[in-house]
């Protein structure tokens, strides 16, 4: 289940594709740890990685879409683009939010309507340029309604823009930076192109104290004309959300690759130490730390690989992937705090090493539940969903494993971002009926009392508009198609039975744990109350299938991996 950049063959990709990994780990394992973390705490600006990438032309293969290059390799394809999140991730967020920001910086690009800028655009990949997304502001966040930079028109074509943007990955050094503002004449929304070596371009400062650049900037009187505008009105409001969906499911991808580094580091630190005359992987609330650990990490993975098949697949007619994909960004990134919380109770002191991967993996790996997208805001999208995905089915085709090396046209020509309530789901009962494990047939009887609740005890108009009440609700939902998925994919993957019955252990203690949270709550009533305490279960124990996972999937890997030093 894990990734192992020593054993890792890439079978699974094309060959050009498989080539740009290898190249990557590549990289990565011949600088080695010592100064990958060295350069880490100095914070030094990668401009190395960054002429790799343009050496090995690794953005302009994998970020142009193949109508604009006639190399046969090249295109937006989603299925290895995560392998590639995944590399990113685990050896550094820094590197990983360079091309996560450069996602971000080319959607408005692709999905807008300004031809030249595309060609523009696959151009400067092709010279090894790298984006930036300019949406945010120190103010407002990600508020887009707020939106205080402004594009004045001048007539004949022609603007000046005015305002500041905040918290703007790659904005020291990108080719383009795509900036989001409002027309102030008419309050219309726009996206248009910034070039940050323009003597009105005032970079300001990196407000992180990061190895990358997260940038403050500000335009004053800066020329733009109709060349430069992406979209306008509606069309940028839904080019800035769109993008969101695209650019922001990457956020889990990294966190599993965070997680997976961390583990290895911790289950060769732990297997080698001997404490009070036993090793400490002897001791069984070890054992149960780093069952826990990795079964969370390998629910992280089996999620985010069946996400991908519903983005690949999604048309105007099956837009499901935008409930998969909050979930992706929200519930995968805080399970990965979650895993990093759970090695870090057994290796201890040792997490806060300075010659360690794992002192940086517990700093970043608090970042990605933030990164524009807190937690409640992904809750609040996924809470949209809730009513259609129980009581209202649809009937849909199944997807399969969405691996063919094509194009992901659809994620740049999504249109309106609008009627989000509407969206039907195929039955979650499909997934869950398809399997006869114990733990998942407890986790089946709390999804019924949750219906049971929203049908009998359903939240008044009041609950409904308090957030602190919502998130914890939210919470239980996100658990039914987050297993849903984790089931499809264990199929898919042919996961063995102990393993994914072990993945519905810690689940159906979630399950509980939330649903005393939502007990506790001091609005709910004593209806909610009751069927609350109903939803509290203990998961079914089975020692045999314990050590199963623990023998030979969780202490099997130790020694397994070890970077280069």
């Amino acid at each position: 289940m894990l990734f192992n950049p020593k054993t890792e063959d890439f079978k699974h990709l094309d060959e050009g594709s498989r080539a740009i990994m290898k190249k990557t780990v590549e990289y990565f394992e011949t600088k080695g740890k010592a100064q990958l973390i060295d350069e880490e705490h100095a914070r030094v600006w990668y401009a190395g990685f960054i002429d790799f990438l343009k050496e090995n032309k690794v953005f302009s293969t994998l970020l142009t879409p193949s109508e604009y290059t006639d190399d046969k390799d090249t295109r937006w394809d989603t299925y290895r683009n995560c392998d590639l999140n995944e590399i990113f991730g685990f050896y550094g967020l820094s590197y990983w939010y360079a091309w996560q920001v450069t996602i971000l910086g080319l959607g408005p690009i692709w999905m807008g309507n300004n031809e030249k800028v595309k060609k523009d655009a696959a151009r400067m990949l092709e010279e090894g340029g790298i984006f930036a997304f300019g949406l945010s502001e120190r103010t407002h966040g990600a508020d887009l309604y707020s939106s205080e930079m402004m594009l004045t028109p001048l007539g004949e074509g022609k603007y000046v823009a005015d305002g500041g943007k905040y918290y703007i990955g790659n904005a020291n050094k990108a080719a383009m930076v795509s900036t989001f503002a409002k027309n102030s004449e008419t309050g219309e929304y726009v996206f248009f192109i910034a070039d940050p070596e323009h003597e009105n371009y005032d970079l300001i400062k990196n407000v992180v104290d990061w190895q990358g650049y997260v940038a403050e900037y500000a335009l004053g009187g800066y020329p733009v004309t109709d060349d430069e505008i992406l979209a306008e009105g509606r069309e940028a409001w839904d080019c800035a959300l769109n993008t969101i969906n695209v650019g922001k499911f990457n956020l889990g991808w990294a966190s599993v690759g965070i997680c997976t580094h961390a583990f290895y580091e911790a289950i060769n630190h732990a297997s080698q130490r001997n404490l009070y005359g036993k090793w400490v992987t002897d001791f069984p609330h070890i054992q149960q730390l780093f069952t826990d650990a990795y079964t969370r990490l390998c629910a992280m993975k089996l999620y985010s690989q069946r996400a991908i098949d519903y983005m690949r697949a999604a048309s105007e007619t099956d837009r499901r992937y935008l409930l998969y994909n909050p979930i992706e960004k929200m519930k995968v990134t805080t399970q990965g705090e979650e895993v990093i919380n759970l090695l870090w109770d057994v290796i201890a002191a040792r997490g806060f090493e300075k010659d360690v991967y794992f002192e940086t993996a517990v700093k970043d790996i608090r970042a990605l539940p933030k990164l524009e997208g807190t937690v409640h805001v992904n809750m609040a999208l996924i809470m949209k969903f809730m009513a259609n995905y129980f009581f209202n089915p649809a009937t849909f085709p199944v997807i399969e494993k969405q691996d063919a090396p094509k194009n992901d046209d659809f994620l740049f020509k999504q249109g309106a971002t609008k009627g989000l309530g509407k969206i039907q789901f195929h039955d979650a009962s499909l997934a869950y009926d398809s399997v006869d494990l114990p733990n998942v047939n407890v986790f089946k009887e709390q999804i019924e009392l949750l219906k049971e609740f929203l049908v009998k005890a359903t939240p008044s108009e009041a609950q409904a508009g308090n957030m602190d009440f919502l998130l914890s609700l939210g919470e239980l939902f996100t658990l039914v198609p987050y297993g849903q998925l984790i089931i499809e994919n264990a199929k898919i993957e042919k996961i063995d039975d102990d393993l994914l019955d072990q993945i519905f252990d810690f689940m159906v203690r979630d399950f509980s744990k939330f649903a005393l949270e939502l007990y506790s709550k001091k609005d709910s009533t004593p209806e909610q109350m009751e069927i609350c305490m109903k939803m509290i279960k203990k998961p079914a124990v089975n020692k045999d299938r314990f050590n199963n996972v623990w023998e030979n999937k969780v202490y099997a890997l130790k020694n397994t991996y070890e970077m280069n030093p």
